[in-house]
C-alpha cells in the first residue's frame, strides 16, 4: 500500500500521547467525583466528570490523525529534513510505471502544437521541486502538495493541472505510488524519451496533508532579470552552473497566453531535448511588438521566444560563461543538466542509507533489446 502520512514514527508517538491524556482526564474527574459526596456535590461533579470525559475524548477524536492517514497538525517548519520511506516495490515494477508514462507521451506527442507533453511534464517536477527553501527545509517534492489549494493557485503553476491530469490514471493503475514520486519519476520519463540524458532517481516521496504546503511566491518570475534568477536558484541551492544547466529545459515546450501571459515555443523542435536553447540564445533578439508581456523573438525568423529571465543568462558575465559552453558540448549540457536536475527533485529529503538510486530504460533501448 502506499504510504499516506508525512511522519509516521510522530503518528504513533503522538496517538500514545493524546491516549494518556483521555485516561488522565478520566482518572482525575472520577477522582474528584468521589471525593465530594454530598448530592449537590456529587451531581455537581458528576457532571464534571462527564464533560471532562466526554472533552477528553473530543479532544483525541479532533487531534487523532484523519482516515486519510494525515496528522491534522502541521510539524515545526524546517525542523529536520523530510524522512523518505524505503521504495514500496521493486525497480521492475517502476519500470512498467515508467513505461507506462512513455507510450502515453508517445500517444500525445504531437498536442499542444507539436510540443506534446514533454515540457509541461518536466515543468510539473520542476516546479513541485522549485517550491523548495534551503533556509527551513519546506516545499519541494515530497509531499506531493501541488494537489492542495494554496500551491496549485501559485501564478508560477498556472497550467500545471495539464500535467497533473495526464499523470492522475496512473494512481489508479499503480495505487502504491505517491504523488511526489509520480511526478518527479514523470519529469524524468519527459526528459529520457525525448532524447535527453539518463536522470538517476530514487523512490519514497511520501503523500502529507495541506499543512506541509510551501507558501506562494517562490517559483521563478520569467518577468525579471539576473539578480532574480540568482536568488531563486541560490535559495534552492545552486551555484551559477547549475542554475544556467537547469534553465537549458527550455528546449522543451512551449509558452501559453492563458498559462504564463508568455507565447511561443523556444525552438523549432520542441518535443526534443538538446542543446539548442544555448545555440539560439546566442544569436539575434529583439523585444517583441504585441500587447503582451515583454518577451523577445528572434531576429531571424520572429517565430521562436525568449523570456527576460531567459535572456538574463546571455547579459550577466557569470552566467554567460556557462552558455557557451553547453552551446558548444551537448555532452557537456548533458552531463551537469542530470546531475543538477536528480539534485533538484531530492532538494528537502532525507533518503535512507539502503536507498538504491535507479537509471531507467527508454522504450527506444527495450525496443532494441
Amino acid at each position: 500500500m502506499r504510504p499516506d502520512i508525512c511522519h509516521p514514527v510522530s503518528k504513533v508517538i503522538a496517538n500514545l500521547q493524546l491516549f494518556f491524556s483521555f485516561f488522565i482526564f478520566l482518572f482525575h474527574s472520577t477522582f474528584m467525583s468521589l471525593a465530594l459526596r454530598s448530592t449537590r456535590a456529587f451531581r455537581l461533579n458528576g457532571l464534571l466528570a462527564g464533560a471532562a470525559a466526554a472533552g477528553a475524548l473530543a479532544y483525541y477524536l479532533d487531534n487523532k490523525p484523519s482516515t486519510g492517514g494525515w496528522s491534522k497538525k502541521p510539524l515545526a517548519a524546517g525542523a529536520a529534513l523530510n524522512q523518505a520511506a524505503a521504495p514500496s516495490k521493486p525497480k521492475e515494477e517502476y519500470q512498467k510505471l515508467y513505461n507506462a508514462i512513455a507510450n502515453k507521451i508517445r500517444e500525445e506527442d504531437d498536442a499542444d502544437q507539436g510540443a506534446g507533453r514533454y515540457g509541461v511534464l518536466v515543468r510539473l517536477a520542476w516546479h513541485s521541486a522549485g517550491s523548495y527553501s534551503k533556509k527551513d527545509n519546506s516545499g519541494g517534492t515530497f509531499g506531493g502538495t501541488m494537489v492542495y489549494t494554496t500551491e496549485a493557485t501559485d501564478g508560477g503553476n498556472a497550467g500545471l493541472e495539464v500535467a497533473r491530469d495526464f499523470l492522475s490514471e496512473f494512481t489508479y493503475s499503480f495505487p502504491w505510488v505517491s504523488r511526489g514520486d509520480l511526478w518527479t519519476l514523470g519529469g524524468v520519463c519527459a526528459v529520457q524519451e525525448a532524447g535527453g540524458p539518463k536522470i538517476p532517481w530514487r523512490a519514497g516521496r511520501v503523500d502529507c496533508d495541506p499543512s506541509k504546503q510551501p507558501p506562494q511566491g517562490r517559483l521563478p518570475d520569467a518577468t525579471q532579470g539576473a539578480g532574480h534568477v540568482r536568488d531563486v536558484f541560490s535559495r534552492l541551492g545552486f551555484d551559477d552552473r547549475e542554475t544556467v544547466a537547469l534553465i537549458g529545459a527550455h528546449c522543451l515546450g512551449r509558452c501559453h497566453t492563458w498559462r504564463s501571459g508568455f507565447d511561443g515555443p523556444w525552438g523549432p523542435s520542441p518535443n526534443m531535448f538538446t542543446n539548442d536553447f544555448f545555440v539560439r540564445l546566442l544569436q539575434g533578439w529583439h523585444v517583441r511588438k504585441w500587447d503582451g508581456v515583454k518577451q523577445y523573438e528572434d531576429d531571424e525568423t520572429n517565430s521562436f521566444m525568449m523570456l527576460p529571465t531567459d535572456m538574463a543568462l546571455k547579459e550577466d558575465s557569470a552566467f554567460l560563461k556557462y552558455v557557451k559552453q553547453y552551446a558548444e558540448d551537448q555532452d557537456l549540457f548533458f552531463a551537469d543538466f542530470s546531475k543538477a536536475f536528480a539534485k533538484l527533485l531530492e532538494k528537502g529529503i532525507e533518503f535512507p542509507k539502503n536507498t538504491p538510486t535507479w537509471e531507467f530504460k527508454t522504450l527506444d533501448e527495450q525496443e532494441e533489446d
